[in-house]
């Protein structure tokens, strides 16, 4: 059976986050936790590869971080989307879903390459 982990794209990621980061400001372990269970646990992001992706954002101007206290009582850095990541955010789920639907076609495809 193969396994049903799987290895983000490069990029994805960063839709993820900010698709995560649209609903509210949140810490990076939420942003872990909400991707772990909208892909029904088949996506787990790893400490070493979401904090570097939230950095990158947040340098890019998509995504601004500030100090608060979490609901465990704990100091943490909160991400919101920013406009400007409001904005590619809708750019990133139309390039998405645009090769996403070619994946779907080339899979589905009744012929060969001739």
């Amino acid at each position: 059976m193969a396994n049903t982990q799987l290895n983000l794209v490069r990029g994805t990621l960063d839709l993820l986050v900010l698709k995560a980061l649209s609903f509210a400001p949140s810490h990076g372990y939420a942003v872990s936790q909400w991707i772990k269970k909208v892909t029904a646990g088949v996506l787990l992001v790893e400490e070493g590869s979401l904090y570097p992706a939230l950095h990158r954002l947040e340098r890019k101007g998509w995504i601004a971080a500030e100090w608060g206290t979490s609901a465990t009582g704990r100091r943490a850095r909160f991400y919101r989307l920013t406009d400007e990541g409001a904005r590619r955010l809708e750019l990133e789920v139309a390039t998405w879903r645009q090769y996403a639907g070619a994946i779907e076609q080339a899979v589905s495809a009744t012929e060969g390459a001739s």
